[in-house]
């Protein structure tokens, strides 16, 4: 077999395991990496508004879909910086959602979500205060985590 075919053969294997890594922490997986990566609550997103009313915190949703390859890299990548997971882990409620299942559609409708991954930003009141379509490395979500929170906590 010739080099270029083996390389396409490998990264084409890859491409299928992404998907077994899964969506990302839980959680109740936080006991074992607080910091390690994002942790994303568990439950409906009815739960997820009401706690944010409750204790005042924004809220980080990843808007994805199962066959978006940038989805799976921000999952496998990005959500797993730990100066990103840290910051987000103490600032926000994280939620993630599969916008093409369960609940997940008919939110993509509600918050009007064309492309993914969509990264959207909520107010404590369940308004949306800042979007970022596409994959981004953890400094920028970082840096956008921080925006949001520099920019709405002066209003």
């Amino acid at each position: 077999m010739s080099l270029v075919i083996k390389v396409y053969f490998a990264a084409g294997m890859l491409l299928f395991a992404i998907p077994a890594f899964g969506q990302g922490t839980t959680k109740s997986d936080k006991a074992s990496a607080p910091d390690q990566e994002i942790v994303f609550e568990e439950g409906s997103w009815e739960e997820v508004a009401a706690q944010a009313k409750r204790t005042g915190k924004y809220i980080f949703v990843d808007a994805y879909t199962n066959w978006c390859a940038p989805c799976r890299l921000l999952k496998t990548t990005t959500f797993k910086e730990q100066r990103a997971a840290r910051f987000y882990n103490t600032n926000f409620i994280n939620y993630t959602a599969d916008m093409e299942a369960g609940e997940g559609i008919e939110l993509a409708e509600q918050w009007d979500i064309t492309a993914y991954p969509a990264l959207l930003f909520f107010s404590p009141e369940g308004k949306i205060v800042f979007r970022q379509i596409g994959f981004v490395d953890g400094v920028k979500l970082l840096e956008f985590g921080q925006q949001v929170l520099a920019t709405n906590h002066l209003q």
